[in-house]
């Protein structure tokens, strides 16, 4: 962590225009001046556009199976029921089956966020991490999720109670995790919708817009300020200390640099992104990673359902 906030202290010290990459742990990361990019990275920030219309691809995927995803939720309920923790995002890989490569994935997909990293992974994620601009922060936290067809879905998951509780964690969360690093914190926007290409499906996903104030030659201080602010708060729970120590217990695999960030900061200003719509190489193929947020009041079934609808590639 030193390491990582010695270095991007440094760059923001001197004002240069890098891209970086952390992982959930922050225990890898790759950063380089944007100048010197890498040829086998690519990325879009705040971008919606995609040259490739209908662009239909089949694919295929296989999910942990429920009982051995029923084995960590019912862990987690027990670590709710002791106090450890009251929100925790539960993830599980999935076998993808497609036949594009992930620069393909890349290519032909269609993000907010898109990430391809050194043909090692590909993400297309709609969730932005932190924006910092005219002496600014903003967060932006994405909780709750349902299918844009259902009838009148707008106001069934706003009105839902399970997920307005969830989402309230949420902000709450990320409201403390930004007056660590800010002050005069404020809710600018609570709860509105934003919706999503998943694939041939659209999703509505609810977000909130959560501002603090830096201050001038907030630069200088970029490790210090991006190093406390993660993991990111809505991929992991709350309390977040205790809440990461049991995904690590209960999770049967390492979410690497899933669910961390990428992002980039041009010498004045930064943007970045929670890197979840998730898929990586390994030595068999393809993983797909997703998940979702655990509360008391969640249904198990209901929560799988929802881990396997995430599994999606958002073609045109």
């Amino acid at each position: 962590m030193n390491s990582l906030k010695e270095k991007l202290n440094s760059f923001g010290k001197k004002r240069e225009a890098i891209f970086f990459v952390i992982d959930f742990e922050a225990k890898k990361h790759y950063i380089s001046p944007l100048s010197r990019l890498d040829d086998d990275i690519l990325f879009s920030l705040d971008s919606s556009k995609n040259i490739h219309k209908d662009k239909k691809v089949p694919y295929t995927y296989h999910p942990i199976s429920f009982p051995k995803y029923s084995k960590a939720f019912n862990k987690i309920q027990e670590q709710i029921k002791k106090g450890n923790t009251y929100l925790i995002n539960l993830t599980a890989p999935s076998k993808l089956e497609i036949s594009y490569s992930l620069k393909e994935i890349y290519n032909y997909s269609d993000a907010k966020f898109k990430l391809y990293f050194k043909d090692k992974f590909v993400c297309f994620s709609p969730e932005r991490f932190v924006e910092i601009k005219k002496d600014k922060i903003y967060t932006y936290p994405m909780k709750g999720t349902i299918e844009a067809s259902v009838e009148d879905a707008k106001n069934k998951i706003l009105n839902d109670k399970k997920e307005r509780a969830e989402h309230v964690m949420v902000v709450d969360l990320l409201r403390n995790d930004l007056s660590q690093v800010s002050k005069k914190v404020r809710v600018e926007k609570f709860r509105y919708i934003e919706k999503i290409k998943a694939g041939e499906r659209e999703l509505l996903h609810v977000s909130s817009k959560i501002k603090g104030e830096l201050g001038k030659n907030w630069q200088d201080n970029l490790g210090d300020i991006l190093t406390k602010l993660l993991p990111a708060g809505s991929i992991t729970g709350a309390p977040k200390k205790s809440t990461v120590k049991i995904i690590k217990e209960v999770e049967d695999y390492e979410r690497g640099f899933f669910s961390g960030i990428f992002g980039v900061f041009d010498g004045e200003s930064l943007d970045s992104s929670v890197m979840i719509r998730f898929v990586e190489k390994y030595d068999k193929g393809l993983i797909y990673k997703s998940g979702g947020g655990i509360t008391i009041d969640s249904d198990v079934r209901d929560e799988y359902i929802e881990m396997c609808e995430k599994v999606y590639v958002p073609f045109f």
